[in-house]
C-alpha cells in the first residue's frame, strides 16, 4: 500500500499557548489508513465472531429448550439485535464525530465493542442461570452495535479525508478491507478451537476462547489509534467555526436524496454478503448435514480472496468511477445467487469453496468503491452523520434481517432458490438507487455538497 506524504507544515511563531500544549501528533496518511484498517478488522473480529457462534453453539447454549430449528432463529434474533443498535450508534457517534472530531469517536468505539466481547466470553449459559443468558447476551450484543455504528463512518473518513483527491476510492476501501479480515480471523479462529478440541470441550468453555480474545487485541487497537491525527478536513471546518450544532437535523434538510441513495446502495450488498458468509453454515449444517468446518473454511478462503480484491475494485473506481464498478458488482452478485445453493448441494467440498470464491469476489465489487461512494454524497460537516446513517439503518434492513428472512423462506416454500429471489430483490433496489445517484468519484470534498452533479 503506497501513500503520498503531505508536505510538512510551515513553521509558525511560539506563543505560551503552543509552548504548554503538546504538539498534535504528524499527519501521515499512510499511518491513518493502517490504523484505521486495524481497528476496523478489530471491530468487525468481535462483529463476526458473534454471528458464528450464533450459527454454531449459541442455538444450544443459551436457548436448550426448543427444537434446532426455532433454537437457530432464536440465535440468529439476538444476532440481528447487533444491526438494530447499529443506527443508533451511528446516530450517537455521528454527532458527536461531526462536532467534536473523528479521531476521539474512534477510540471510543473500539473501546466498547472490546469490553462487550470480552464480557460474553465470560457469559454463563443457559444452564447455569436460566433465562437471565440470553437477556443478558442480547445486551452486550446491543452494545456491540452501538459501538460499530460508530466505528464505520469514523474509519472510513478518516482514511477519505487524510488522503489525496484522485485515491479516495482507494484510500477509503481500506477500512472495507477490515471486513473480510475480522470475518477471516473470527472464522479462523473458531475453525482453530473446532479442530483442537472435541465437541464437548468446544461447547463447554472452547467457544469462549474467541471472545476472551478481543481484550488483547483491543489494546493493540487503542494504541495504534491514540497516535494519529485529526481529519484535515475536520480540523478546517473546525477553525472555520462552520460545525453543525445538530448534525442529523440538518442531513434530514440538506441531504434527503443522498440519504436515501447511501441507503439504498448498501441494502443489496449486505443481503448478499450475509447469504453467501453466514446463511451458508446453516444451509450446510442443516441442509446438508454436512461437518460445519466445511462451511467454515469456505468462507475462510472466500474471505481471504477478498483481501486484495477490495483495494483493487476501490482502486479501479478511481479510474472508471464509483458506479460503474458498484453495478458491474451488483449484476454479478444477482446472478450468482442462482448458482450459489445448487453449487453447494453438490456436497463435495471443492465446489463449495469454489462457489464462495466467486460470491464473494461479487460482493467486494461493491464494497470496494461503497465506502468512498456513500461518503462523498455527503458535505464535510456532516459527513460523518449522514454517511453513518445511510450505511447503518440500511444494515439493519439488509445484514440485520438476512439471515432470518432466508432461514424463513427456505423453510416456507422448501427450496433454497427463494433465498436467491430474496437477494435478486435486494440488489434490484441497490441497481435502482445508483441510477440516481451522482457519480462521486471527482468532485471536490471542499464542495457543500455533491448534489446535482
Amino acid at each position: 500500500m503506497t501513500e503520498r506524504e503531505d508536505p510538512p507544515a510551515p513553521s509558525a511563531p511560539a506563543s505560551a499557548s503552543a509552548a504548554s500544549s503538546p504538539a498534535p501528533p504528524p499527519r501521515s496518511p499512510r499511518k491513518v489508513i493502517i490504523a484505521s484498517l486495524v481497528g476496523t478488522s478489530l471491530e468487525w473480529y468481535d462483529f463476526f465472531l458473534y454471528g458464528t457462534a450464533a450459527a454454531l453453539v449459541f442455538n444450544t447454549l443459551f436457548f436448550p429448550s426448543f427444537d434446532p430449528l426455532v433454537g437457530t432463529l432464536l440465535a440468529f434474533a439476538t444476532y440481528a439485535v447487533g444491526f438494530v443498535a447499529r443506527p443508533l450508534g451511528g446516530i450517537v457517534f455521528g454527532h458527536y464525530g461531526d462536532r467534536v472530531g473523528r479521531k476521539q469517536v474512534l477510540v471510543v468505539t473500539l473501546l466498547i465493542m472490546g469490553v462487550a466481547t470480552f464480557l460474553i466470553g465470560l457469559l454463563p449459559t443457559y444452564a447455569t442461570i436460566g433465562v437471565a443468558a440470553p437477556i443478558l447476551l442480547v445486551v452486550l450484543r446491543f452494545a456491540q452495535g452501538l459501538g460499530l455504528g460508530g466505528e464505520w463512518g469514523g474509519a472510513v473518513l478518516m482514511s477519505l479525508e487524510h488522503g489525496a483527491p484522485d485515491r479516495r476510492g482507494l484510500n477509503a476501501s481500506w477500512p472495507q478491507v477490515g471486513v473480510p479480515i475480522g470475518n477471516l480471523l473470527a472464522a479462523g479462529v473458531l475453525a482453530l478451537l473446532n479442530v483442537v478440541l472435541s465437541e464437548e470441550a468446544f461447547l463447554s468453555w472452547g467457544w469462549r476462547v474467541a471472545f476472551l480474545l478481543s481484550g488483547a487485541l483491543v489494546l493493540v487497537g487503542l494504541w495504534i489509534r491514540v497516535t494519529i491525527a485529526e481529519s484535515p478536513l475536520f480540523a478546517e471546518v473546525e477553525e472555520s467555526g462552520a460545525k453543525a450544532k445538530m448534525p442529523l437535523v440538518e442531513v434530514l434538510k440538506q441531504h434527503p436524496k443522498e440519504l436515501l441513495i447511501a441507503m439504498g446502495a448498501r441494502i443489496g450488498t449486505d443481503v448478499a454478503f450475509y447469504t453467501f458468509t453466514l446463511y451458508i453454515l446453516t444451509f450446510i449444517t442443516t441442509n446438508l448435514g454436512l461437518p460445519r468446518s466445511v462451511g467454515l473454511n469456505a468462507v475462510l478462503i472466500g474471505s481471504a480472496c477478498q483481501l486484495a480484491l477490495i483495494p483493487l475494485f476501490g482502486a479501479l473506481s478511481d479510474r472508471v468511477g464509483r458506479r460503474p464498478v458498484y453495478a458491474a458488482g451488483a449484476v454479478a452478485a444477482a446472478l450468482w445467487a442462482f448458482a450459489f445453493f445448487p453449487l453447494l448441494s453438490t456436497g463435495s467440498t471443492t465446489v463449495i469453496v469454489l462457489a464462495t470464491i466467486v460470491a464473494l469476489a461479487t460482493h467486494a465489487a461493491m464494497y470496494g468503491p461503497q465506502a468512498a461512494f456513500i461518503a462523498e454524497l455527503f458535505s464535510t460537516k456532516l459527513r460523518y452523520s449522514g454517511a453513518s446513517m445511510g450505511y447503518q439503518v440500511a444494515g439493519v434492513l439488509g445484514g440485520g434481517i438476512a439471515p432470518l428472512v432466508s432461514i424463513a423462506l427456505a423453510s416456507a416454500f422448501g427450496t433454497a432458490f427463494a433465498v436467491s429471489f430474496y437477494v435478486l430483490a435486494m440488489i434490484v433496489l441497490t441497481l435502482v438507487a445508483l441510477a440516481f445517484a451522482p457519480e462521486t468519484a471527482k468532485i471536490d470534498l471542499n464542495e457543500p455538497s455533491p448534489a446535482g452533479r
